[in-house]
């Protein structure tokens, strides 16, 4: 894939952050189900991932 100008690296930035919203979403969930979790655990964990995410995503889109 060629990028050629700012837009289209935001566009695949957001695409690629869709997908790891779902990927890490549906390993939460997954976790859950089979070990029984504390919600608030949950919480705190995509809390911490989003945090993350900016913190590593918006210098780039930026």
């Amino acid at each position: 894939m060629i990028i050629l100008n700012g837009i289209m690296i935001s566009y695949t930035m957001v695409a690629f952050v869709c997908f790891g919203v779902l990927l890490i979403g549906g390993l939460l969930i997954t976790m859950r189900l089979r070990h029984s979790y504390h919600p608030n655990l949950i919480g705190a964990l995509i809390g911490a991932l989003l945090c993350f995410l900016l913190l590593e995503a918006l210098p780039a889109l930026t």
